[in-house]
């Protein structure tokens, strides 16, 4: 088995379910942060899913885009934590 097929046949069905069961999950998220990190795995099945075309096609501006990608999630999550952290401790204190 060469490496196309194994990327074919087992890591990409297994992203392909991944997607699948996040995206349920990013449904029915009870609340905001759940959605967030949902979309956040969401981006990170897709570095993995651009990784494995690069791979496939034999092409490194897959892996370029990937790499971006990857930190534009990083700091979106960071910046979606920093907005809950001072949201919390902005809030007027009820006595």
């Amino acid at each position: 088995m060469s490496v196309h097929e194994y990327l074919l046949y087992v890591p990409l069905p297994i992203i392909c379910l991944a997607f699948l069961i996040i995206f349920l999950r990013f449904l029915k998220g009870p609340q905001v942060v759940d959605r967030v990190v949902a979309i956040d795995l969401i981006i990170t099945s897709g570095v993995g899913l651009i990784g494995i075309f690069g791979i496939l096609y034999d092409n490194e501006s897959f892996l370029d885009v990937a790499m971006i990608l990857a930190l534009i999630a990083f700091l979106s999550t960071i910046a979606f934590s920093y907005y809950l952290d001072k949201g919390e401790s902005n809030k007027p204190k009820n006595k």
